[in-house]
């Protein structure tokens, strides 16, 4: 466990430069949402390793996120990336570096 938190971390902070690069663009970031409620043991360790990407957190539990609550009230934590469905259960370092990678290379193409 730790030893994939330590290696999560690190894989995240490189993703600090194609962040930078889209932020050099003017393009807005990439938004990260995290679907979660208390208490959730796979949600705050989701919360740990994610740290450095400044994720968003909706609490399903709200009255206000019932829709949410609905649709994931068996499966959190969920992960959406610019409100598309990313993945869930497990913080999947690889496949969030390869979406962020693909939305780099689109705004490159676009400037």
């Amino acid at each position: 466990m730790l030893w994939f938190q330590g290696n999560s971390l690190q894989i995240a902070k490189s993703s600090f430069g194609l962040l930078r690069n889209l932020t050099a663009s003017n393009t807005p970031l990439p938004v990260l949402t995290l679907f979660t409620k208390d208490p959730c043991p796979l949600c705050d360790e989701a919360k740990e390793v994610l740290k450095p990407y400044k994720d968003r957190e909706v609490d399903i539990t709200l009255p206000e996120n019932s829709t949410w609550y609905e649709r994931y009230k068996f499966d959190i934590p969920v992960f959406h990336l610019n409100g598309q469905f990313l993945m869930m259960h497990r913080v999947n370092i690889s496949k969030l570096e390869k979406q962020l990678l693909k939305l780099e290379q689109q705004v490159l193409k676009t400037n």
